[in-house]
């Protein structure tokens, strides 16, 4: 193993609002990687119904072992780690103490859903986490009936909670929704608009806040652990409620103060009152890792009468793993590593990501341009903005999960003179694609959209897939959208969006590292609606948008061993596009293919719709579009998915024989058997 061999963990952590973590008790961390932590109690728990089985006693060995196995897990998978480190004891005591799958547990995000996928049937499966075939790394309705309801993007979960809860009372039927929500997610309107909604659930939804790092309210040790589970117990909800229906006979003046003063005690002594707002009872802070606490403390609201009820639970992300409670970023998202050292397996050498070309650039570039900003929705490093903002601090906004208001926050920077990058990953713009239309394109604003994770993105499956956006961006009137092939592009890319101001452009580029191709000194503004011939030919032309460039080109030279002359051209631009070009284009080739990783409806239905209006195919031309396929593809590694997707070269080579072959008998013979 690499790396100094470290005693056994004794870590002991706190955090910043005070509560004292122990670390785990059960981890031998001298075991090596490729053997299994020893787990007696987890090894008798299938199912959450095995868990209930269990001495109250018992349940600390259990969340220990627990740990351990998901540590373990992950140490051979790669995925998000410290988030369900953070929600061990938590995910304990929910199937403890309630009747799942009856009652359903709504995981916001779901980046912490491991240590529930292993009590709930899938531990035989969890080391297949992420990998195509296995099982997703986030809850998923296909998956589990422990799953009710599928996530991976943040602030669904009180408003799906809200939805079963309802449907049991109109339904008069048993059964709680649970929703568990880090203080993270609480940045969403979404969050707050559910609460809002929700106080006609009564006693069947219950909200568990997780707070892992930002403090709401600093907890008082030991007298916050007394004082929730005093509030949350019967005695004391009746007694509250007979002092409200005493409060309410006085005269309107008294009545006021008496309802002030109540509210008051509470706010100091446990800071709820904005909840109380929103029609919640609200029982906290307590501290997230404590057994002791959370499971007398569950069970008081499970058979409250009263509700909806918020519990505000502290947690430590990365808990119980020392490298991981060291880690500034806790270890959320790690690749394989070493479960002794903690030390990640690192990807070998290669061209820099994506990402990282974008936030350079564009630091770059705001060195002689005061006029640019960059905003970003919570993923700073995600999508490069972590550089501008080492750069120029002043200008850049992380905004937090609030892609609603980076959107309408960049349109007023744009309508006021500055040059905004929205730099928000493609299914995340999707949340906020009314702003897009409403506060942007129809006003005509130049806000700059950097869209990254295009296309098909791996491990993390359909849900964070980009498909959809130069669909639903193209359909726009006066956006203008662009696709870099490469990375030196992109650099091009970025500096024609800065100087665009004639209203908003967007350019997208994938997850990972680049081609390799060498970076310009200068950026070159691109003409707008123009694209590039990079190969002339002269039967076959290949129209490519984005990075499928490199796999148009390899499809080229077999075509060309084949004897079929191929020219292959990057449009650069889904809108506008380059009329001309594709007007010359088609009337010159036998077979033109569009290539893009999007859906139905981007670059090749445009390119159809103007050889449509044309009357550029009347005369016989093959036209074809090679797009992502319709339906959800889950996760495994990239190549494979474009494989599946049909947008490699073998794919596009065959599309272009398959058209050669309809009622032409001759040219079959030239391209299949040369």
């Amino acid at each position: 193993m690499p790396g100094a061999r470290p005693t056994r963990h004794s870590h002991a952590g706190g955090d910043k609002n005070g509560f004292s973590f122990d670390s785990i008790g059960g981890y031998d961390y001298d075991r090596a990687m490729t053997d299994r932590p020893s787990t007696p109690l987890l090894d008798t728990v299938d199912v959450p119904a095995d868990l209930r089985k269990l001495k109250p006693e018992d349940l600390r060995q259990f969340a220990d072992e627990l740990r351990a196995e998901m540590i373990s897990a992950v140490g051979t998978t790669g995925g998000h780690l410290g988030s369900g480190l953070g929600v061990v004891e938590l995910t304990t005591a929910l199937h403890y103490v309630f009747d799942t799958p009856r009652d359903k547990i709504v995981w916001d995000v779901g980046h912490q859903c491991y240590p529930h996928k292993i009590i709930t049937g899938r531990r035989d499966r969890i080391r297949t986490l992420r990998t195509g075939g296995g099982l997703s790394g986030f809850t998923k309705r296909s998956e589990s009936e422990y799953d009710p309801f599928g996530a991976a993007h943040s602030s669904t979960s009180i408003s799906a909670a809200l939805g079963f809860a309802i449907a049991n009372k109109l339904k008069d039927q048993p059964g709680r929704a649970i929703a568990v929500i880090g203080d993270g997610s609480m940045s969403a309107g979404m969050a707050y608009e559910a609460m809002n909604n929700a106080k006609q659930a009564g006693n069947r939804l219950i909200v568990i806040l997780n707070d892992n790092d930002m403090s709401i309210a600093p907890p008082v040790g030991g007298l916050s652990a007394y004082l929730a589970k005093l509030v949350s117990s019967r005695p004391f909800i009746e007694l509250r409620e007979i002092a409200r229906r005493f409060a309410r006979k006085l005269p309107e003046p008294l009545h006021k103060a008496a309802k002030k003063t109540d509210e008051f005690a509470r706010g100091m002594a446990m800071g709820g009152t904005l909840f109380e707002e929103l029609g919640f009872y609200y029982v906290g802070p307590i501290d997230g890792h404590n057994l002791d606490h959370l499971i007398p403390i569950l069970e008081n609201v499970r058979d409250s009468d009263h509700g909806p009820v918020l519990i505000h639970a502290v947690t430590m992300k990365g808990k119980g793993y020392a490298p991981a409670e060291a880690a500034a970023d806790k270890y959320h998202g790690v690749q394989k590593f070493d479960v002794i050292t903690g030390e990640q397996a690192k990807a070998p050498p290669g061209p820099p990501a994506y990402q990282n070309v974008f936030g350079e650039t564009l630091a770059k570039l705001a060195d002689t341009d005061p006029r640019i900003v960059a905003i970003t929705a919570a993923m700073p490093s995600g999508t490069g903005v972590d550089k501008f903002a080492k750069a120029h601090p002043t200008r850049s906004f992380d905004v937090g999960i609030a892609e609603q208001h980076a959107v309408t926050f960049a349109a007023g920077l744009a309508a006021q003179g500055m040059r905004p990058f929205c730099a928000i990953y493609s299914t995340f713009l999707q949340r906020a694609y009314d702003q897009v239309v409403h506060d942007v394109a129809i006003q005509n604003l130049p806000v700059r959209f950097a869209i990254d994770r295009a296309g098909l993105v791996g491990a993390d499956g359909s849900t964070h897939a980009g498909s959809f956006d130069v669909t639903y961006l193209a359909t726009l009137p006066n956006m203008v959208v662009m696709a870099a092939a490469d990375e030196a592009e992109l650099v091009h890319m970025t500096y024609t969006a800065a100087e665009y101001d004639d209203g908003p452009i967007a350019f997208r580029y994938p997850r990972g590292n680049g081609t390799g191709v060498a970076l310009p000194e200068v950026p070159v503004k691109l003409e707008i609606g123009k694209g590039r011939i990079v190969r002339s030919g002269k039967t076959v032309a290949i129209f490519s948008l984005g990075t499928r460039l490199a796999e148009a080109l390899k499809a080229a030279e077999t075509l060309e061993a084949r004897g079929l002359s191929t020219s292959v051209i990057d449009l650069r631009f889904a809108k506008p596009l380059d009329e001309e070009l594709i007007r010359k284009t088609l009337a010159s080739h036998e077979v033109c293919v569009t290539v893009e990783e999007g859906s139905v409806g981007g670059l090749g239905a445009h390119v159809l719709t103007l050889a449509s209006d044309e009357g550029l195919i009347d005369a016989g031309l093959k036209l074809r579009t090679l797009r992502l396929p319709d339906m959800f593809q889950d996760q495994d590694k990239p190549e494979l998915q474009y494989d599946a997707a049909g947008l490699n070269a073998p794919q596009i080579v065959e599309c272009v024989l398959k058209a050669l072959r309809h009622n032409s008998a001759g040219v079959e013979e030239a391209g299949v058997r040369a």
